[in-house]
């Protein structure tokens, strides 16, 4: 697959490590004004920096437009002439929905919505995939690549902002309670790096186990909680400072503001 991702910032860079990583093209084009973030990979063979956008259409079958909501558009009809219905348009871009890039690209073409977060960098993403009726046939194309980055899942595009916040937002989330974790085992006694070791190998054992055993989290709470036990009194006093309250309303707060993005 002749793969262009358009837009090298954070997400654009993390999707190019990952199919750098897994070698997951024929050739691949890095497109962007600023290449600061993928200069590095100008010796990797079959990749091309560049900021020519056209050019990077012009010699790919796969574009990945990973941009700012507030850019798409105007890159979207810079490069709309060159872009014919044999490519496959993904749009990584948060809150710009499918009938957006339709009016700017046509109907005609195949336009795949995708919400990976930055995991993809190093294989682990959970990336949601969402397709306009012209590209059905192409979602499969889509998983195959992506699945390589990490674990894909198929949702309705209107589940694609909820799929935003707990996958791409959620990332940030989760490394906030890592943080904390790390802190409270600071305070208990451990040094820096040893706090931040045992916080991230647990965090890593926990969703390790929900994965591997498909139990739902309380059956695996249950296995570590005892009566009268230490494991509980934490539990409880995490709760009672509002622990799960705070995480769901975050999340809410998160949707919310994805689509007031999305309205603009």
């Amino acid at each position: 697959m002749k793969i262009a991702i358009i837009g090298t910032g954070n997400l654009g860079s993390s999707i190019a490590k990952g199919l750098i990583k897994n070698k997951t093209f024929t050739s691949l084009y890095l497109s962007d004004k600023n290449t600061t973030a993928v200069n590095s990979f100008n010796s990797v063979e079959n990749v091309t920096i560049t900021s020519d956008n056209v050019l990077a259409v012009e010699q790919s079958e796969m574009v990945i437009f990973a941009l700012q909501p507030k850019h798409i558009n105007a890159v979207l009809e810079s490069v709309a002439s060159k872009i014919t219905t044999n490519h496959v348009v993904i749009s990584v871009a948060a809150g710009v929905d499918i009938a957006r890039i339709e009016g700017i690209i046509g109907k005609d073409k195949n336009i795949i919505r995708v919400m990976p977060n930055t995991a993809i960098s190093i294989g682990k993403s959970m990336t949601c995939i969402a397709a306009n009726e012209k590209a059905q046939d192409k979602v499969e194309m889509a998983q195959t690549i992506f699945n390589q980055l990490g674990t894909t899942m198929v949702i309705p595009e209107d589940l694609v902002q909820a799929a935003t916040v707990i996958c791409a937002s959620g990332i940030a989330f989760w490394m906030r309670l890592v943080r904390a974790t790390t802190q409270g085992a600071i305070q208990l006694g451990f040094e820096a790096e040893q706090a931040h070791e045992l916080a991230t190998q647990t965090c890593f054992g926990a969703a390790s186990l929900l994965l591997e055993s498909g139990r739902h989290p309380e059956q695996e709470i249950d296995r570590v909680t005892t009566p009268s036990g230490c494991t509980i009194e934490g539990l409880n006093a995490m709760e009672h400072q509002g622990l799960s309250s705070a995480l769901i309303q975050g999340i809410v707060a998160s949707f919310e503001k994805i689509n007031q993005i999305k309205k603009n």
